[in-house]
C-alpha cells in the first residue's frame, strides 16, 4: 500500500506487453513511492528487464499505462530520460572511446557544466578505483571495469530515478559495497532506485519493498516481512518464500536426481 503522504515515482496500471505469442508483462499494476530502493525479483523470463525498458521508454506497452513522476515515457522519452539513470543488464559502451571520453560524452548529453562535469567524473573514477586507467580504451576493460563505467554514467547527472538491472554483476566486493551504501544514501535524499537482482540476500539487505514477478505477472509485493506473511512462511528466509512463489520449491528433489 502506498503512503498517501508520499509521491509516486513509478506507476503502472494493467500494463501488458507481448512479444509475438509470448506475454512478457501481464496486466501489471504497481505503485513505487519516491525515495524507495525497490527490488524486482523473479526467475529468468519473468519480465523484469522488459518492465525496466518500458520505464525508460525503450519499449512501448501494448495495453495499460506506465508513468514516471506522472509522465508517460513513451510519449515524452527525452523529458523522462533527463531524470533517469539507467544501468541495463548488459551495458553497451562505445569501445572506441576511453573511459574518460565516454563519461564526458554522457555528461555533455545531460548538459552538465564543465567544472561540475570534470569534478564529478574524477570523484567517481577515484571511488571506483579507475583513476590512472581512465585514458585506456573501453575495449580493453574487463567486465567489472565496464560495469563500473556504466554505473558512473548513470549517476553523473544526479537523476531522480535510478533503474538498475543486475548492476552488481562483475563488481568486486568493495565496489559492490559502495553501490549498495550509495543507494541507501541517495534514498535518504529522495532518489528512487528500482533494483533487479538474482542475489536475494542483496535484495533483502537494501530494498525497502520488493515485487516478485513470475511469468510476467505480479505474484507478491511488499516488505520482506509482508512477503513472508502473505506466503504463510513467517519463519522462512526470503529465498524460501521466493522459491515457493515462483515454482522452484522442488530444488531438493532436482539436486537429488542430478546427483545419482
Amino acid at each position: 500500500m502506498v503512503n498517501p503522504d508520499m509521491a509516486v515515482a513509478v506507476r503502472t496500471s494493467s500494463l501488458t506487453k507481448n512479444f509475438g505469442e509470448v506475454r512478457a508483462i501481464d496486466n501489471l499494476s504497481l505503485d513505487i513511492e519516491e525515495g524507495q530502493v525497490y527490488g524486482l525479483l523473479g526467475p529468468n523470463g519473468s519480465g523484469k528487464s522488459t518492465l525496466m525498458k518500458m520505464m525508460v521508454g525503450l519499449i512501448r506497452p501494448d495495453a495499460g499505462e506506465i508513468s514516471i513522476f506522472g509522465v508517460r515515457p513513451y510519449e515524452k522519452p527525452i523529458e523522462v530520460r533527463r531524470i533517469i539513470g539507467y544501468v541495463p543488464e548488459t551495458p553497451r559502451l562505445y569501445d572506441f572511446l576511453t573511459a574518460r571520453e565516454y563519461l564526458e560524452f554522457v555528461s555533455d548529453l545531460y548538459g552538465l557544466p564543465e567544472v561540475d562535469k570534470r569534478t564529478r567524473i574524477a570523484h567517481f573514477l577515484e571511488a571506483f578505483e579507475l583513476s590512472g586507467r581512465e585514458d585506456e580504451m573501453l575495449s580493453g576493460y574487463s567486465q567489472g571495469m565496464r560495469q563500473k563505467v556504466a554505473i558512473i554514467g548513470a549517476l553523473l547527472h544526479r537523476p531522480r530515478l535510478l533503474i538498475m538491472d543486475e548492476p552488481l554483476n562483475g563488481l568486486d566486493p568493495r565496489s559492490a559495497k559502495i553501490v549498495k551504501d550509495l543507494l541507501n544514501r541517495l534514498s535518504g535524499e529522495g532518489v528512487t532506485t528500482i533494483f533487479s537482482t538474482h542475489i536475494l540476500e542483496i535484495a533483502q539487505a537494501i530494498c525497502k519493498r520488493i515485487a516478485i514477478l513470475y511469468g510476467g505477472s505480479l505474484v507478491s509485493e511488499g516488505t520482506v516481512e509482508d512477503l513472508k506473511g502473505k506466503a504463510g512462511m513467517q519463519g522462512s528466509s526470503l529465498e524460501e518464500v521466493f522459491l515457493m512463489l515462483t515454482g522452484g520449491a522442488d530444488v531438493r528433489s532436482v539436486v537429488e536426481e542430478l546427483s545419482r
